[in-house]
């Protein structure tokens, strides 16, 4: 096993307020390791560490093998990112911008060209390559910012949120661009708030919260901490409420979701689909109406919501 990323023990504190509490990470070469957290909750921190752009209080990081504070030109080298906001020039066209990070790469002119002209069609920027970035849509200049990073292609990518802001088109460019990355040997390092975005491209999950990781895994190995499916019920009248979870209640084997309302209960089972029949049964009895009933396996909501008692709510 070959890490490409590994940050032990790193704390940061701005002011007062603890921004990493020892941290701890790996990723593996080739791999989509993910830091998945609530805005606030240390992602950009742990970022702008590993890429070199902020010093760590404790603890060491090394990625591509290379120390991130005593090397850092070296790690610069081996590594791409696109952080949260664009830093494309406004001023010049979409293909200008992408022409001058290809020279800045050293490429040649020829080349930078044509790389510039491959990337703007690939994120579906090619008839907007003319137009100057700041008639950009947000959207847009986001696509424009991840092509600038994907100039030389890395052996080690840095992505902080990199789908904010996007529409579900360019979310799933994005995954795309994500999944072949790693396929062609890539290290990806992706922050997000969206715990779809994390079940769908990470290989490892790291969850952090105010600054600790609190839980790490493959997608599934989290859900397994939660446990059981889910009976999800939603009534048809909410003064129903109190009777239904009377009901439910005997089924339960760990703590309901009530969304008072959405008219929503959500119910941990442990025999997969054995309880339904009895669950309808006894909402019938105690005349409880319900418009819609499903049963379904625990997300990385449930996960979240497990270990930290709340949910995430992503701004963008």
């Amino acid at each position: 096993m070959t890490l490409a990323i590994v940050a032990e023990g790193l704390g940061k504190t701005y002011g007062r307020i603890p921004a990493l509490i020892g941290l701890e990470l790996r990723a593996e070469q080739g791999s989509v390791l993910t830091l998945l957290g609530p805005n606030g909750s240390g992602k950009t921190t742990t970022v702008r560490i590993l890429t070199t752009l902020l010093k760590p209080d404790t603890g060491q990081a090394k990625v591509a093998g290379m120390d991130v504070v005593t090397d850092a030109r070296k790690v610069r080298a081996r590594m791409g990112m696109a952080g949260q906001f664009a830093a494309v020039d406004e001023i010049l066209t979409g293909f200008e911008n992408l022409q001058m990070f290809g020279q800045l790469y050293h490429l040649p002119h020829a080349s930078a060209r044509r790389r510039a002209r491959q990337l703007l069609e690939y994120f579906d920027l090619g008839e907007a390559a003319g137009r100057q970035v700041g008639t950009y849509s947000g959207g847009m200049r986001r696509r424009l910012d991840l092509a600038a990073s994907l100039i030389v292609l890395p052996p080690i990518l840095f992505l902080d949120e990199p789908t904010t802001g996007l529409d579900p088109r360019g979310r799933l460019l994005v995954w795309q661009v994500v999944r072949e990355l790693a396929a062609r040997g890539t290290t990806v390092f992706l922050t997000t708030q969206y715990l779809e975005e994390a079940d769908h491209l990470a290989h490892r999950i790291v969850v952090i919260d105010r600054g600790r990781v609190i839980a790490e895994g493959t997608s599934d190995q989290l859900k397994a901490r939660v446990g059981g499916e889910r009976v999800e019920l939603t009534l048809a009248d909410a003064s129903e409420l109190e009777p239904a979870l009377q009901v439910v209640r005997a089924y339960s084997v760990g703590e309901m979701q009530v969304d008072q309302e959405e008219r929503r209960l959500l119910v941990p089972v442990a025999q997969g689909t054995h309880p339904l029949p009895d669950i309808i049964r006894d909402l019938d009895a105690a005349h409880v109406r319900i418009d819609e009933l499903a049963l379904r396996r625990p997300t990385l909501d449930d996960v979240f919501l497990a270990l930290t008692g709340r949910v995430v709510t992503p701004t963008g």
